[in-house]
């Protein structure tokens, strides 16, 4: 999808990026081809030639910074398929929901490896370990995961070095609604028994009780949560990312 998009090039909002598509044109390669005939005027016409000549540079050097400035945020999931193998999927527990709670865990996934991250123990590792990745993935993240990590870590500001996915948004748009769990049961994904009845409010008490009765089992038992939390983010958007695609078209298209 990312090389069916316009938004990130100076001078094409979204509206010209939907006249594009009207015109029956989604790729930058048959843009350049049949730039003469598009519906623009000639100043759109040099913006258009001159993003995707910048679009193309940009990918082919990995630029994902060019991408991430200039593409509105709720539309960094199109660059997924490209920057797959530079994303981590990422998830956190609190010690509450307030504005005083604090990060207990960070389960970062890539992929092919779970870590997780626990206060006390290697919780500052988090900082460096996120700057490896071009793009972070998360439900919910925008409210919840990422704002409790910038304000662990003042160092971190994601909108400006990061693509975030957000899932909870392009799912709500094809009609997934609800926590993550209940996404996960209504796509057929299915959790461990160990894990199966753990919600948030669980994982507050499993924490409390790790920290107040250094109970390793309570400790495990939430690691466990979390990694199925980030591994799943992974599956959840391999599973609907073409249907994220045909929504943003068939909407625009209308």
């Amino acid at each position: 999808m990312l090389k069916n998009s316009y938004v990130q090039m100076d001078g094409l909002s979204r509206t010209y990026e939907k006249k594009i598509w009207n015109a029956g044109i989604l790729s930058w390669d048959e843009a350049s081809s049949y730039l003469p005939e598009l519906p623009l005027t000639p100043a759109k016409k040099s913006a258009l030639a001159a993003g995707i000549a910048r679009s193309e540079e940009a990918l082919d050097d990995e630029d994902h910074l060019y991408f991430v400035r200039g593409m509105p945020s709720n539309e960094h999931w199109r660059a997924y398929p490209e920057f797959a193998d530079d994303a981590a999927f990422v998830d956190i527990e609190t010690t509450g929901l307030g504005r005083d709670s604090r990060i207990t865990v960070v389960g970062v996934y890539d992929g092919k490896e779970a870590r997780t991250f626990v206060r006390g123990i290697d919780l500052d590792e988090v900082p460096e370990v996120l700057s490896q990745y071009k793009m972070l993935i998360t439900y919910n993240g925008a409210c919840f995961d990422l704002p409790f990590i910038e304000q662990e870590f003042p160092e971190l500001s994601f909108k400006e070095t990061h693509f975030h996915i957000d899932l909870r948004y392009p799912l709500n748009r094809i009609g997934f609604k609800g926590g993550l769990k209940l996404i996960e049961k209504n796509l057929g994904i299915i959790r461990p028994d160990e894990v199966a009845g753990v919600d948030g409010f669980e994982a507050v008490r499993l924490w409390n009780r790790y920290r107040n009765r250094k109970d390793q089992k309570a400790l495990e038992t939430l690691l466990a949560y979390n990694r199925e939390d980030i591994v799943n983010l992974e599956t959840i958007i391999d599973k609907v990312y073409d249907m994220f695609v045909d929504e943003c078209l068939e909407k625009a298209l209308e």
